[in-house]
């Protein structure tokens, strides 16, 4: 098949990324690719999504979620029970008795800690606005960011260690006097939260809610004298330094070469997991990660980026096709996707899998008024903004470059992926309006407009996306470009730092709500990397959180979306993603269909080869006089 299409050399070098090492180890139960290498495994700062996959294999949340019901249901996790006050504002965890992987008992106090770093401001957490939740976590944070900020005005002269030390005691103190959330016991927890959160339950099972083994953390803890900031040595994130609650624990870690996983023997559900080892070696190369299937040296490709992946949905297509009256009457028992390709006749053309995500492409606009040499940024204008989105033929994109299905964006958060949720219309194509647009903010026929500069990866297909831009801008507007290639690494610091013009992006949703979009535009998020402040956008998200009616609360989010894709613009939406992933769905278990695309790889098991056993994990039935879990105590 597609292997005819690959030269051999290409496959060598795909194996020899795999297996080749100076230490060889056996053949894991699992491997799968990860599409890049892990960033970082301090739950507190993760945001990628490679990262996440990762962390909910090794680690585990309060709660987490049926990746295999339509409505990605909670269900517990570390926390076997909990009740919900009638006001919908407290909430107590009961954790369950179960160890983290040096055996030593998993605490309350564990996850007090790992959340009191989420919310300091010295960890630069993207996702700090989830724990801020909590009653008095934003006046902990914000607290702590004027303490240092003296601190620092005092010190930077004349460190001091005493001074340092005495200030991180009295931060320690703050968080316990100011957030509503302690530990009652070992293992109970109670939560108050600054106003009922109607997804709160779906967040606490977020990967920057997870814990840490306090006592082994707290050792790579060190003060800065001058500034009075904490640091973490990242080596407690090494093994085999490295402990964590989950399924499974880091055997080894090296660095772009691969990550080997073990099973947690002290995890409370380990006799439902059936697997032992998780291998999850580095292939960067698409097309590579493509053979390293073929060629069985893995089970699953976790982002399918090949060029020719357009031709693998055709024969998929084709495939189906051929098996159309069994297709059909499979899809009309209700079954879930990956459960009819098990059905179906054997065929490699049935391993690609495309499933609607719960994801939107799009480009970022720095909406600084100024760019990083000095200079007077013309994309600070809405109008600016407005016009090149008008500009843009999205269709050409979607269906002409991309072509897997994919449908064009007018707004951010993808249709119907959210229940009673209605995205606005956006702005379609109309380059009259954009020319209309730009004369009106000063740049009649691109007449004085600086050349724009387009800050790309080098992986994805971002530069025939930032090819068609160019086009497109240039014909319509008059307006050049020029494009800018970085590796991962420089490309995300200059976006934390706003070092571009206009960047690629992607925003994958981290919980069931409207919000999990919007929120990344709110001024001074830790995913806002576009410098959009409105003080109109942040007052309906504000309005919205007093909202009780759920759906009064809707349209006022709806209206926020309406200011953002089709006023403010400080995104240019693209289109909606979809989940492509190999694997062989006669071989392979656990593999969840569901838009989130959350994966719980631990789950993964493979049968008909001698090594797996197909077990489901299995939680234990809740006592008839325990609350239901996620309604108020009575």
């Amino acid at each position: 098949m597609f292997r005819l299409l690959i030269p051999i050399a290409l496959l060598a070098a795909a194996i020899l990324a795999i297996v080749g090492a100076d230490r060889p180890t056996p053949r894991a139960d699992f491997t799968f690719l990860n599409r890049s290498d892990v960033t970082t495994l301090d739950f507190q700062q993760m945001s990628w999504q490679q990262d996440n996959r990762v962390a909910r294999i090794i680690a585990e949340g309060l709660v987490s979620n049926d990746i295999f019901s339509h409505d990605f249901s909670v269900l517990p996790a570390a926390a076997e029970r909990w009740e919900i006050s009638p006001d919908l504002r407290t909430y107590t965890f009961h954790l369950r008795d179960t160890g983290w992987s040096n055996g030593t008992p998993v605490k309350a106090s564990d996850f007090l800690y790992a959340w009191m770093r989420a919310l300091l401001p010295d960890v630069g957490a993207d996702y700090i606005n989830f724990v801020q939740h909590i009653k008095g976590g934003r006046a902990f944070s914000d607290w702590r960011t004027a303490a240092v900020a003296d601190f620092s005005r005092q010190h930077a002269a004349s460190p001091d260690p005493a001074a340092a030390q005495d200030l991180w005691l009295e931060t320690k103190r703050r968080f316990n006097q100011l957030v509503s959330a302690r530990a009652e016991d070992d293992r109970t927890i109670v939560i108050e939260l600054e106003r009922p959160t109607p997804y709160f339950l779906d967040i606490v099972g977020f990967v920057t809610f997870f814990p840490l083994c306090e006592s082994v953390v707290r050792r790579y803890e060190s003060l800065d004298p001058a500034s009075g900031r904490i640091k973490w040595n990242p080596d407690w994130t090494k093994p085999p330094n490295f402990i964590t609650n989950g399924p499974f624990f880091v055997e080894s870690w090296r660095f772009k070469r691969d990550l080997r996983l073990r099973r947690n023997p002290y995890y409370w559900n380990r006799a439902a997991i059936g697997i032992d080892t998780i291998s999850i070696p580095t292939v960067e190369d698409p097309v590579s990660a493509v053979m390293a299937f073929e060629t069985g040296a893995v089970d699953w490709v976790s982002d399918v980026l090949a060029p020719f992946r357009t031709e693998m949905v055709a024969q998929k297509a084709a495939f189906y096709n051929e098996h159309r009256a069994e297709y059909e009457s499979l899809k009309a028992q209700g079954l879930d996707p990956v459960e009819i390709d098990r059905r179906l006749p054997p065929d490699p053309r049935k391993n690609i899998h495309v499933f609607p995500a719960f994801g939107t492409y799009f480009w970022n606009f720095n909406c600084s008024r100024t760019l990083p040499d000095g200079r007077i940024n013309p994309l600070a204008d809405p109008r600016v903004r407005r016009a090149l989105t008008l500009a843009t033929d999205k269709h050409a994109i979607a269906d002409g470059i991309r072509r897997v299905g994919e449908n064009i964006a007018p707004a951010l958060i993808p249709p119907g992926s959210i229940g009673q949720y209605q995205s606005p219309k956006g702005l379609g194509f109309n380059p009259d309006e954009a020319r209309r647009l730009l004369a009106e903010a000063g740049y009649p026929g691109g007449k004085g407009f600086i050349t724009l500069d387009l800050l790309i990866t080098k992986d994805g297909g971002h530069e025939l996306i930032a090819q068609t831009l160019a086009k497109d801008w240039q014909r319509i507007l008059g307006i050049n470009t020029t494009i800018s290639v970085q590796e991962v690494k420089v490309f995300r610091e200059r976006l934390k730092n706003k070092n571009y013009m206009i960047s690629r992006a992607s925003w994958f949703g981290d919980y069931g709500d409207p919000t999990t979009f919007l929120e990344i535009n709110r001024t001074g998020d830790g995913n806002n990397d576009r410098s959009y402040a409105s003080p109109r956008f942040d007052a309906l998200l504000d309005q919205a959180a007093r909202e009780t009616n759920p759906t009064a609360r809707l349209r006022i989010l709806e209206e926020a979306e309406r200011l953002l894709v089709e006023e403010d613009l400080p995104i240019l939406p693209i289109f909606y993603y979809v989940n492509m992933y190999l694997f062989d769905a006669s071989k392979l278990t656990g593999i969840s269909s569901h838009p989130r695309g959350i994966q719980l790889l631990y789950r993964a098991d493979l049968f008909n080869d001698g090594k797996g056993t197909d077990k489901p994990l299995s939680l234990p039935p809740q006592k008839p006089d325990e609350p239901h879990n996620g309604e108020p105590a009575p």
